[in-house]
């Protein structure tokens, strides 16, 4: 006499674990199989570009403010060039930026000074300027991160804070889809006002810097409270463009 195969459904555990292996397999597979439209997860670095022989071009106003006279306006551009790589005296990869300056496009540029700028392994973006290191960016970026942007050097401590990370920003006209703003000070009271930022967007680098530092009049009652400013100065840096030299 035949035997009767009968065919039991599987139970709730039995089915559980073909849904854990299931989903397992499918996880593995899906990392052993190259991403090939996968974005690269950003590390900060692309906000410090290093490819050679591109430069960047800024517009630059400023306001210069002294008791007894009225403020002085200057207007002038800037043009950073990314001139070589080479090894600084601690043995570490460095990039050499040359800047140029001039008063109007209707004139040519002239050699203004050399800065230099370093990422080290540890992810930090290190630009010396004037003979000084300041610590520009902490890699990789995040929001409300703080570090002392004058670590190297003898000015002081100095806490900057990132903000508005991968937000995009407007200046002259371009809107950058994804930035990093640098508060390097933002204080202001009845006798005077610090403001210091940078703005870095990705694969371009800087693209605004704003340095405001003024003092009130708080000598006379009448002035007191009402920002009429005594002496200081006011600097604006806007990107104009990107290029290959």
């Amino acid at each position: 006499m035949p035997t009767e195969k009968r065919h039991f459904p599987l139970g709730r555990g039995a089915r559980r674990a073909g849904w854990v292996f299931g989903s397992i397999a499918a996880a593995f597979l899906s990392c052993s199989r190259p991403c090939t439209d996968c974005a690269p997860t950003p590390t900060g670095a692309e906000f410090f570009p290093l490819k050679i022989g591109t430069f960047v071009e800024y517009e630059v106003q400023e306001q210069e403010f002294a008791l007894g006279r009225p403020p002085v306006e200057r207007s002038y551009q800037l043009k950073e060039l990314m001139a070589e790589k080479y090894q600084n005296v601690a043995g570490q990869a460095a990039y050499r930026i040359v800047r140029f300056y001039r008063q109007s496009a209707a004139q040519s540029w002239q050699p203004d000074s050399t800065i230099t700028l370093r990422i080290t392994a540890n992810g930090q973006a290190i630009r010396n300027e004037n003979g000084r290191d300041f610590l520009k960016m902490t890699l990789p970026v995040y929001e409300k991160a703080t570090w002392n942007g004058n670590a190297y050097n003898a000015l002081g401590q100095d806490q900057y804070e990132a903000s508005r990370v991968g937000k995009p920003f407007k200046v002259s006209g371009q809107t950058f889809e994804r930035t990093a703003t640098v508060v390097q000070q933002n204080d202001s009271t009845l006798v005077g006002q610090d403001k210091r930022l940078e703005i870095y967007a990705a694969d371009v680098g800087l693209i605004y810097r704003e340095n405001n530092n003024v003092q009130f009049c708080s000598s006379l009652p009448a002035c007191v409270g009402k920002a009429q400013i005594d002496f200081g100065k006011r600097q604006y840096v806007r990107f104009k463009k990107m290029s290959l030299e």
